[in-house]
């Protein structure tokens, strides 16, 4: 079972971020940015949504989770999900962890961890206030996440049934997970990753995590969801690992050969990640798999 030492280092927060409109509860929410506060657990939570113009009758939903004292703001203008929901015309939600942090299980991460917050609870209340709100297809709910976030998407698929697919980047699975929720899944994670080592050795730097071999883990999925063998192919710095499961699931693993600690195809180091891959674009590869994987029926 993996173990935490400590905390988790990902991302930092960004000055400057564009203006919201703030929305309340039971108003209409905006095309664009706009700000949302929610109460869970007697604690007031924040996270903000973009809208594109025209929404369909029954649009996706993906939740970007930020990596460790990261914010939604910083995930919103790093990785570029904002244009990408314009083209595939979906929600995009960026909820904020207490304190710059996610509870992610066996003690991780920050705060939340030592004061077990309820990070899941929280993300759920986030997608029962937009689905309420917006013209939401829950068989169409997705999330993603950077190393500690990606932590939490793997927590998700573990304790609730919310999600038709998450794309965990950079991250692992912390804690218990006896039964994984019938979900597809694409795991990015970069070869030489220091800090969430692929081959689950000790975490150095900000991060101090114990936890599972990359393979081992996705190894781990493809048997809870019943899948055939997988299939590999390279392209370029890339190795694609892919296995087709029970109702038109899959489970996907991309690794990136002397790729550290970031998100392919992002905007940049801040100051605790490692330089992006130009390999791909991670938000372009996450959006076409999750729109290729809705929940089955």
């Amino acid at each position: 079972m993996p173990r935490l030492a400590r905390t988790l280092g990902a991302l930092v927060l960004l000055a400057g971020a564009a203006a919201c409109v703030p929305a309340e509860a039971g108003e209409a929410i905006p095309a664009g940015r706009s700000d949302h506060t929610i109460v869970v657990g007697g604690q007031t939570r924040t996270f903000h949504l973009y809208r594109p113009d025209s929404l369909p009758a029954a649009a996706p939903l993906v939740v970007m989770l930020h990596g460790g004292f990261g914010s939604g703001a910083q995930a919103e203008q790093d990785y570029g999900w904002d244009t990408m929901a314009d083209t595939g015309r979906f929600v995009v939600a960026y909820p904020d962890g207490f304190g710059r942090a996610w509870n992610a299980g066996a003690g991780c991460c920050g705060r939340p961890g030592t004061q077990d917050v309820d990070d899941v609870a929280f993300i759920a209340a986030v997608v029962t206030r937009i689905r309420r709100d917006l013209p939401v297809d829950p068989s169409r709910v997705y999330a993603a996440g950077m190393s500690n976030g990606a932590m939490l998407a793997y927590r998700l698929a573990c304790d609730t049934d919310l999600f038709a697919a998450i794309a965990p980047v950079a991250g692992t699975l912390l804690g218990p997970c006896p039964r994984p929720r019938p979900v597809s899944l694409l795991h990015i994670h970069g070869t030489a990753d220091r800090r969430v080592p692929y081959d689950g050795s000790r975490g150095s730097g900000h991060v101090a995590i114990d936890g599972p071999p990359v393979p081992d883990l996705i190894t781990r999925w493809r048997t809870a969801g019943s899948c055939g063998a997988a299939t590999v192919r390279t392209e370029g710095p890339s190795t694609i690992s892919t296995a087709t499961c029970a109702n038109g699931r899959a489970i996907e693993l991309i690794t990136v050969a002397g790729a550290g600690h970031q998100w392919p195809g992002g905007a940049g180091d801040r100051v605790l990640l490692d330089k992006p891959s130009d390999a791909f674009d991670a938000t372009a590869t996450i959006w076409s798999f999750f729109a290729t994987h809705p929940r089955a029926a």
